[in-house]
């Protein structure tokens, strides 16, 4: 596949519409999280790559079911019921405190009751969505290419999928850190993380390694992929991994593959697995991993 194929998605160019755009995911996956049970590792809260965007996925509400979606085709939000009833927001520049309004709204008018806490979360110096007037862009184009890099990200991290015998997550947007991700799990029982809340606790009650995708939030400012090991075994930022562009980021504590050096691959797709699975090997031996018990041979 050529670099036409994963468009160029710079930071600088989008990202306020990035972090408009965080927000409200934000306000929607924490309807998801209103709604849905606790599962393990909190993979009852992230959303799901669609064939139009990003979905919460069927959400059981009394005797109906009710499914979100962020259509970047289209650029609309769109709120359906099993009973056929259904809501649209059009996806346009307008601030979160007036997305959120909106979407609350569009919720009341199906029926739909549930308490949204209007705090965001993983975000430094956050704004309550109910007043946050700052972040109000929304760009189609980027928005869409944003949705298109997602998409292509999850049919490779799919693919990495079938060689794993043990225990390993969907494949799932987290609108907490806008990034998508995939997790592999030894199947042993981590240390307890010092001076971490319930959450990270829950999230790292295991060992894994995980591969996925960021845009450039956070402060990095730049798209990349990643691949990480929790609790970080010793001697894993000295293993060398190919592709030969893919490096260890200190600051970090994980490997980096920049998201405009794979593009300009010959071929994307297969740099992208060569990365993950380079780095999850390289993490897999250093953690001392089973690997003859994990993995087949396909």
């Amino acid at each position: 596949m050529s670099a036409t194929t994963w468009p160029e998605l710079p930071w600088s160019a989008w990202s306020q519409t990035a972090e408009t755009l965080h927000m409200w995911t934000q306000i929607v996956g924490k309807t998801r999280l209103a709604l849905t049970p606790l599962q393990n590792h909190w993979w009852n809260v992230p959303l799901y790559v669609s064939a139009r965007g990003l979905t919460t996925s069927a959400m059981a509400y009394g005797n109906d079911t009710l499914d979100i979606e962020f259509d970047f085709l289209s650029h609309e939000l769109r709120l359906r019921m099993s009973s056929g009833r259904n809501e649209t927001l059009a996806l346009k520049p307008m601030s979160v405190a007036e997305f959120y309004r909106e979407y609350r709204q569009r919720l009341q008018s199906l029926g739909v009751s549930v308490k949204i806490w209007p705090m965001p979360v993983e975000v430094q110096n956050p704004t309550r969505f109910d007043i946050d007037t700052w972040h109000r862009s929304y760009d189609p184009e980027y928005a869409h290419r944003f949705w298109q890099v997602l998409a292509r990200a999850e049919k490779v991290f799919r693919a990495w999928a079938p060689g794993f015998m043990g225990k390993v997550s969907p494949v799932h947007f987290f609108w907490g850190s806008f990034d998508l991700a995939v997790t592999r799990f030894s199947g042993r029982p981590a240390p307890p993380r010092e001076g971490t809340d319930s959450i990270q606790r829950e999230a790292y009650s295991h060992e894994v390694i995980s591969a996925g995708f960021w845009p450039g939030n956070g402060g990095y400012g730049d798209a990349a992929f990643y691949c990480y090991a929790a609790p970080v075994p010793e001697g894993l930022s000295e293993k060398k991994i190919s592709p030969a562009a893919a490096v260890w980021d200190k600051t970090l504590g994980e490997y980096i593959f920049r998201y405009e050096t794979l593009r300009l691959q010959p071929s994307p797709d297969a740099a992208l697995l060569e990365f993950i699975e380079s780095a999850y090997a390289a993490a897999a031996d250093a953690a001392k991993w089973d690997r003859k018990t994990l993995e087949r041979r396909l």
